[in-house]
């Protein structure tokens, strides 16, 4: 077997649970940034606290340290992960907290006579966040999110450190076995070049049909 055919078959195994990872983390942490984003802005006053510690937590710890916490010091406490699931549920609350400080500023700038006209209409608190204020707080927060998702894209190579055999992986661990740095790392570089620029390209067009005609900014 060539060279490039057995690299071909090492790469595209390690790609494919990378995209199983992003798969995942992707939805999960965009879920998670709009619940905290809401949570801290109607929630009472101590579901508010604990979302706002989470962000705050999460924000201030690196992705490594927060994915070697997930996988090494929590079995400690008897909370055990595969590698591919501390991985995932490392990335799902490093990006979600990030994503939060978004949505959250995004909802902060919606003018309050949309509130007040929802209730006008008879809306209970809920139907208004759901209805009426987190539609527009996304469309707003969607360049953020979208930055950080390509973040997520690039930072998931950080999964090689608990044992995952993703892409990164499987190319630092073929390099180790035939020394070609260049054109191993290089290809490398373009499959996450490539998954990145897909992205972007992916969440320009939600942004083009998330458009509200006449309410675009200059």
């Amino acid at each position: 077997m060539s060279f490039w055919e057995e690299f071909i078959s090492y790469i595209l195994r390690g790609w494919i649970t990378t995209l199983e990872i992003l798969a995942i983390s992707i939805p999960l942490s965009i879920l998670l940034g709009l619940s905290l984003a809401v949570a801290r802005v109607y929630g009472n006053w101590f579901i508010s606290m604990i979302a706002g510690g989470f962000v705050v937590l999460l924000r201030g710890l690196p992705l490594v340290v927060t994915l070697l916490i997930v996988f090494f010091a929590l079995p400690k406490l008897g909370i055990y992960f595969s590698p591919f699931w501390a991985a995932v549920t490392a990335f799902i609350m490093c990006s979600g907290a990030y994503q939060s400080e978004y949505v959250r500023g995004a909802i902060r700038s919606i003018d309050v006579g949309q509130s007040l006209a929802a209730q006008a209409l008879g809306m209970n608190r809920l139907q208004e966040v759901i209805h009426i204020i987190l539609p527009q707080a996304f469309r707003r927060a969607l360049p953020g999110i979208t930055n950080e998702i390509i973040y997520l894209i690039l930072y998931s190579s950080l999964a090689y450190l608990v044992g995952v055999q993703e892409l990164f992986a499987v190319a630092k661990h073929f390099n180790s076995l035939q020394l070609r740095p260049i054109e191993i790392f290089s290809t490398t570089a373009l499959i996450y070049a490539f998954m990145a620029t897909i992205a972007t390209l992916f969440f320009r067009k939600l942004e083009e049909k998330l458009k509200i005609p006449g309410l675009e900014t200059a």
